[in-house]
């Protein structure tokens, strides 16, 4: 039996030992890229518990909203700043210096410009104008990060982009405990811990990073940036957009129409999904660069490869994440809920939000796909068409049912987007194959 087991061992060496390391790699770069992610997301979980149980049912939803405003920034700087940063992959050295220059000026302005964004939406929602200049600062620091943590994506610095996320999530636990202990929670203090937390995130990035940006800032390259609007980032930037409508435009609809408070309701249902919903946003910027170099390189098979891989460690973290929720909202439900919470109504939500995030996990690959072939007009289109699909049952059911009703209109905007891409796909597939 020692004898067979010695001649079996070489030969597994031999025949498997390749697949184990490429199933071992897979598994290092996924596990470390939703680490962060993860951190983050727990994080955010950690504060919105705390502002649902200290503070007012209008300030949660105040606070929900943010955590709506802010990624449309981060997804609207990954349009215009990642989607070309990536595209830098394969050029030759000087031309993507050239243009890594010519985007991290273009990140400062455009962080002033989220900073800006997010204080007029936080005031809207009826924060103080303090607390809203607050929040637009930590918007600008948000968006800065953003695309630093692209920009390290795309080099393959993965480490330092986890330690990044770590770092924010953990200054931002400690922070809001803090004013937990010391009885001084409000809304303004809270977006100063937002803020210096985001500020910290930064040091993992190193001083080089830091310096880069100083130099970017007096550089005078910003007009190398028209022809990557020009090429990728006008429809790519409009996708995101759309996109954003598709998923959020039941914020907005009841933020502005019933007010801060009745989406806070809504906001409890997408707040256990949030760790899910941060993988599907980060995976893309690094599983989009190393598709888009397969395909360059003619590996359609290895491209198709990282879609699987995609959607597997995007599935693993929605069980999880599911498994989670159920158990919270079965055992120990006081945990989350609070008097003015319904918890019929929070299963409803939770079970529809559940559904839209599964939808996304099983389309979002196709989508990167997609980007990552450059055929950003299709995509464009495509989130066109689920806009308006998303819009109009969304306006159509607040107006008819409500506010809880009214996540159909959501629902039935990532259905749209799935129909329209599976086929795009599938047709690509077919030519490549």
């Amino acid at each position: 039996m020692l004898a067979g087991t010695e001649q079996a061992l070489p030969r597994f060496r031999g025949a498997d030992w390749p697949r184990m390391q490429a199933a071992l790699h897979t598994l290092y770069r996924y596990g470390l890229s939703t680490s962060g992610p993860i951190a983050v997301s727990a994080a955010h979980f950690i504060a919105s518990l705390i502002f649902l149980r200290l503070l007012p049912p209008a300030e949660f939803g105040q606070f929900s909203f943010l955590l709506i405003v802010v990624p449309f920034c981060l997804g609207a700087t990954g349009a215009l700043l990642g989607a070309p940063a990536s595209l830098t992959r394969g050029k030759d050295e000087a031309t993507a210096r050239a243009e890594i220059v010519t985007l991290q000026k273009a990140s400062l302005v455009a962080s002033g410009v989220a900073g800006l964004v997010v204080a007029a939406l936080m005031y809207s929602a009826h924060s103080g104008v303090v607390t809203a200049t607050a929040f637009g600062l930590y918007g600008l620091f948000a968006t800065l990060r953003g695309f630093g943590r692209s920009l390290f994506n795309v080099h393959a610095r993965l480490v330092r982009v986890a330690g990044s996320d770590i770092v924010y999530a953990a200054v931002l636990v400690v922070g809001l405990a803090g004013l937990v202990l010391l009885h001084r929670l409000t809304m303004l203090n809270a977006a100063a811990v937002f803020t210096f937390a985001t500020a910290a995130s930064f040091v993992p990035f190193g001083l080089s990073h830091l310096r880069d940006l100083i130099r970017a800032a007096q550089a005078r390259t910003l007009g190398l940036y028209l022809p990557m609007w020009q090429n990728v980032t006008r429809w790519s930037l409009l996708g995101v957009v759309l996109t954003e409508l598709t998923a959020n435009a039941h914020a907005y609809f009841v933020t502005f129409l019933c007010g801060p408070k009745a989406f806070g309701l809504l906001a409890l249902g997408s707040l256990f999904m949030r760790p899910a919903s941060l993988v599907l946003s980060a995976l893309p910027d690094i599983d989009q660069p190393l598709m888009t170099r397969r395909i360059a390189l003619g590996d359609i098979r290895g491209a198709l490869r990282v879609v699987k891989e995609f959607r597997t460690a995007a599935g693993a973290v929605l069980a999880v994440t599911v498994g989670l929720s159920v158990a919270l909202m079965v055992w120990v439900p006081q945990l989350i809920l609070k008097k003015g919470y319904d918890q019929t109504d929070v299963l409803i939500v939770l079970a529809i939000w559940i559904a839209i995030t599964a939808l996304r996990v099983v389309r979002t690959p196709e989508a990167v796909l997609v980007q990552a072939t450059g055929n950003y007009p299709a995509l464009a289109r495509v989130s066109a068409w689920s806009c308006a699909t998303s819009l109009l049952v969304t306006f159509a059911l607040l107006c008819a049912w409500g506010p809880i009703v009214s996540l159909g209109g959501i629902l039935a905007g990532e259905i749209a987007i799935a129909l329209a891409l599976f086929p795009m796909t599938r047709e690509w597939r077919r030519q490549h194959g």
